[in-house]
Order: C-alpha cells, then structure tokens, then sequence
C-alpha cells in the first residue's frame, strides 16, 4: 500500500505536471479567439454592408480600446492578480466575441470591436504578466515559445474562420459555436495555473507612459505593432496592385509572414540564452528590413513572398523579448509598455494606407522596411533587453 508521504508527493508531481500547461494552453486559446475574429472580418463587413473606409473606422475601435485598457488592466491586476485579471478578462472577450457577431449596426459594431480591444489587451497583459513572473523564478526564458504557441492559435483560428465561411456559416453563429468549448478550455487553464493571486502594487492614476530605460522599451513595442500591423493589413494589397497576384495568392504574404514567425519563436528561447536578446533584436530588425526592401524590388509576386517570410523571421522576436524585459520590471511595466506597443498597431495601417495613396504600394511598403531600420537603433541602445 502506499503510504501518505507517498501519494502526497504524487499529488504534488502531478499538480506540477499539469501547472506547466497551463500557459501553452492559454497562450493558444488567445491566438485562436483572435485568429478566429480577424479571420471573419470580411464577412462581418458584408453582414452589416459597410464601406472600406468605415471598416477601418471599426478596426480603428479595436486599437483606441487596447490603448485605452491601461487603467483597467492596473486596476484589476492591483485588485485580484495576474490569475484571476486572465480569467475575467478572458470570459469577457469571449461574451465580446460573440457580440461582435450578432452586431446588427455599424454603430454597434464599433462598439463591440472596442470592448474586444479592451478586454483583449486586458487577457495580453494577464498572460504575459504570469509568463514573466515564472520565468523570474524558474530562471528560464520560455516567452518565445509561448507567443509562438500564440502565433499557432492565430493560424489555427484564421483557418477555422475561412473554414466556416467556405460552409456558408454566419459568424454569430461561429462565434456562438466556439464560445462555450473555449470558455471550458479557459477554466482549465486558470484551474491548471499556479494559484499565486498576489496583487500587484499600482500607482493611484489612469494611464502613464513609460519613462526611462521603460520608454524605449515601449517604443520597440509601438514600432514593432505599427509593423506588424501593416505587413497583416496590407501586404496582400501590395501583391495584388503591384503584381496582380490573385485571390488566392494574395493572403499567402501573411501566412508565409506568419508561419516564419512561429517557427523562429519556438526556437527563441534557445537563442536568447545563447546570444541575447538585444543582439537577436537587432539583428533580427536587419534581418526584416532587407526581407521588406527585396519584396519591393522583387521581380514577381513569389519572390516578394519570399521577403515577407524572411520579414517575418525577423520581427519574431521582437515581442517576446520586450514584453519578457518589461514583465521583469513588474506587471505595471508590463501594462504601460504593452498600451504604448498598442497604440502603434492602432496607427500603423492608416499611416500606411495614406502612404499608399498618395505615393503608391511601393513606398508604404518600402516606409515599412524602414521602420525595421529605426528598430534596429533603437533596440542596439536598449540595455533593459537582456
């Protein structure tokens, strides 16, 4: 028979066992409830028969709320922890998920594509409070890792999406389909996490931009987000208009884009302990920079696909890496630098899209390899990338 001492250590074996799961778990579920959202937008869009230039007043809604999250995100982080603030705000986006499908006016889709931001960015800053806060005391770096997992969600999700489009499937209906399976998976994970419900220490004001060492970080965060988001809006666009590419050739810029960043990330972990963040950060900013400028110069839509992958191998790591050197500041770091980093994807793909109009896809596109350039200075001068 067993003795007590000995099935207490295999309890306590298997609660270990199942709390390194916990963060895989939720950092999928988050790519797949995101993955899902952007890979309905179009039929979201026909459903209430709004315009292109309205459509992108309502995806503007989706960055002002993550900019505006801040204070909701200190205040419950202050209030009931990382563990707890994931759970809220992940039932939360899940109840805004499907009210984003049942929006029967433009004006009400706004509104909820606002709330997605907020409790999005919300659920982001929980997460990834909780994975910095391990990797503090395993002494481990697993960030990469786990935004890939992310990444691999958000592909997951987007197939699913076009998947149920394809079956003639309205997004309410979609939307009410993933829901409850998805909130089972995100209790799972919240009863799998290691039950620390500390508070975190907030300062008694709404909103702060980091200052200091916490502002560059913040501003790889804002350069890196405007990046991303205007290689994920409009790097289709460019293959289209400048190459005529097709349909179905035309999204495989963002997937070559993506399915180069979830492999570079499930490796950056490795990598950061051998060479550093601030080298791969650097480097890997180069590295985007000559993938975007040889997309412009290519010769035909599949070589331009080519500098698009070679992009996304180079911006992969700049998320992780920040959010991991912001996260060991302390969740409030984490909130600001994460609200700064936000407020760049609300403004990346107009800028671009003003670019675009008035000089052409060739220079928004080439304006974009640019800003790698700008990230490669400022992330050589950031001594908090470790």
């Amino acid at each position: 028979m067993q003795t007590t001492a000995s099935i207490s250590r295999n309890t306590t074996f298997s609660l270990a066992h199942l709390q390194q799961y916990a963060l895989p778990v939720l950092f999928t579920l988050f790519g797949v409830i995101m993955g899902s959202w952007a890979g309905r937008i179009p039929a979201l869009a026909e459903r209430v028969q709004v315009s292109h230039s309205a459509l992108s007043m309502v995806l503007l809604c989706g960055g002002l709320g993550a900019v505006v999250s801040y204070p909701i995100s200190s205040f419950l982080m202050g209030r009931v922890g990382a563990r707890k603030t994931l759970l809220v705000s992940g039932l939360a986006l899940l109840a805004v998920l499907v009210s984003i499908g049942m929006a029967p006016t433009v004006p009400l889709l706004m509104m909820a594509v606002l709330s997605l931001g907020i409790t999005a960015s919300t659920f982001d800053v929980a997460i990834n409070s909780a994975a910095t806060k391990r990797e503090k005391q395993t002494g481990k770096s697993e960030l990469s890792r786990l935004h890939g997992l992310g990444c691999a969600g958000g592909l997951a999700g987007a197939t699913l999406g076009s998947l149920m489009a394809s079956m003639k499937i309205a997004p309410a209906t979609h939307f009410l389909m993933l829901a409850a399976p998805l909130a089972v998976v995100l209790w799972m994970g919240f009863s799998m996490l290691e039950a620390d419900d500390s508070v975190e220490k907030v300062e008694k004001k709404s909103f702060s931009l980091p200052r200091g060492p916490l502002a560059l970080l913040g501003l790889l965060g804002f350069l890196g987000s405007m990046s991303e988001g205007s290689i994920a809006d409009w790097s289709g666009v460019f293959l289209k208009e400048h190459f005529g590419a097709s349909d179905g050739l035309a999204p495989l810029a963002l997937s070559a884009f993506s399915v180069m960043m979830l492999m570079s990330r499930m490796v950056g972990d490795k990598l950061k302990v051998r060479f550093g963040a601030q080298r791969l950060v650097t480097l890997g900013a180069l590295v985007s920079a000559s993938g975007l400028f040889f997309a412009v110069m290519a010769p035909n839509a599949y070589f331009a696909l080519g500098g698009f992958a070679i992009a996304g191998l180079g911006l992969s790591l700049l998320f992780p890496f920040v959010f991991s050197a912001a996260g060991a500041q302390g969740p409030i770091a984490l909130a600001g630098v994460a609200s700064m980093a936000y407020s760049g994807s609300l403004m990346g793909p107009p800028v671009i899209g003003a670019v675009a109009h008035y000089v052409g896809m060739q220079a928004a596109i080439g304006y974009v390899g640019g800003l790698s350039l700008v990230i490669a200075l400022v992330a050589s001068r950031t001594r908090l990338l470790k």
